[in-house]
């Protein structure tokens, strides 16, 4: 069972950021469009999974769709989940299917992402440099590996380490969810 050991943090200096992680790898600007689907009684929320139907957007146009179900997670303190991914031909169609099957969308939300891959501690790491429109004037740093469950923790561990090398302090770091904070950020303005 593969399981993204990740963590994610509130990012005060983009720009050094983006000097540091570009020294390590070079960035590829992607817009993540998702949508999240739950049944209506919010069962699969409430058990800390997640559907997901994401659409990525890369610089040349050029679109990928993904299916992903997140399980609860196995870390609670980093959120690290269980993640099953599978790329799919046409979005539309699955929505059609998902809707039939009785999940209705919760949330959708577009993330414009920099994307960087790169190895440290013996590990393929992808760090994500987001903003969400909606929380303008946050930019937010996702560093992750995928990893076994009984190994989970070594590999927060050198997460934590590249963090600390891209100057992340452990204040930094936050477990609030993307579609939480959507979600808050909608019933503030509205």
């Amino acid at each position: 069972m593969a399981v993204e050991a990740e963590l994610k943090a509130l990012v005060r200096d983009p720009e050094r950021l983006h000097a540091a992680l570009s020294q390590r790898a070079v960035s590829k600007r992607v817009i993540y469009s998702d949508r999240y689907f739950d049944y209506p009684d919010r069962g699969w929320t409430r058990q800390g999974r997640e559907l997901r139907v994401r659409t990525i957007t890369d610089e040349l146009g050029a679109i990928l769709a993904l299916l992903t179900f997140k399980e609860p997670a196995v870390d609670h303190a980093s959120g690290s989940k269980p993640e099953h991914e599978t790329v799919i031909e046409d979005a539309e169609v699955l929505l059609t299917v998902l809707t039939a099957l009785g999940v209705e969308q919760i949330i959708s939300f577009e993330k414009q992402c920099v994307n960087y891959r790169f190895t440290a501690g013996g590990r393929e790491l992808l760090a994500t440099v987001v903003t969400v429109p909606e929380l303008a004037g946050r930019t937010f740093l996702e560093l992750e590996t995928l990893a076994e469950a009984n190994d989970v923790h070594t590999a927060l561990d050198v997460v934590r380490s590249v963090l600390h090398e891209l100057g992340i302090d452990d204040s930094d770091l936050t477990t609030q969810t993307y579609t939480d904070a959507v979600a808050t950020q909608r019933g503030a303005t509205q």
